[in-house]
């Protein structure tokens, strides 16, 4: 079934604003612990199992990272800001303005809702509409991978992505 959406409304629901700036935000429920979610970003052990290959360090407050993607040819840095132990992650993709703020939050022992909120998006770019729905679908495919990983012990999702 095919269905016709209005751009206007289409880019309302996409677009929130918070302190006068765009931002994307995605929430999911991960089934486990909250550590566990935290240390599956900082772990750069771990992080190859869901998201980027590896990275070059653990994650701590003021570092530079090198986040690695193997499989295409390719790497990205970041800057680490803020850390809050099984909380909150803030970082700043390298060369951009967006600012990325991961919340945790433990519903119970063995349940954590995750929160992604990408923000630094320009209202007058003419590309923000293209921007932001690419931006919640990437969020959503790491998120899904994350579950994949941590919930079924399943490491190969992050390689199926084709644009």
């Amino acid at each position: 079934m095919s269905r016709n959406y209005d751009c206007d409304t289409v880019e309302a629901a996409l677009r929130k604003r918070v302190d006068g700036r765009m931002n994307n935000l995605t929430k999911f429920q991960i089934n486990r612990p909250v550590h566990e979610v935290f240390e599956a970003f900082v772990d750069p052990a771990k992080i190859g199992n869901f998201w980027f290959s590896s990275s070059s360090a653990r994650w701590e407050v003021g570092k530079n990272i090198t986040l690695f993607y193997d499989i295409y040819n390719a790497e990205v840095g970041i800057t680490v800001h803020e850390i809050q132990v099984n909380k909150r992650i803030v970082f700043q993709w390298a060369g951009e303005e967006n600012t990325v703020t991961i919340m945790l939050n433990a519903l119970d022992e063995a349940r954590t809702i995750i929160e992604v909120n990408e923000e630094g998006f320009q209202e007058d770019d003419p590309m923000l509409l293209q921007k932001m729905i690419d931006n919640k679908e990437g969020w959503v495919y790491v998120l899904s991978c994350l579950k994949g990983y941590l919930e079924h012990g399943i490491k190969t999702l992050r390689e199926g992505l084709v644009k």
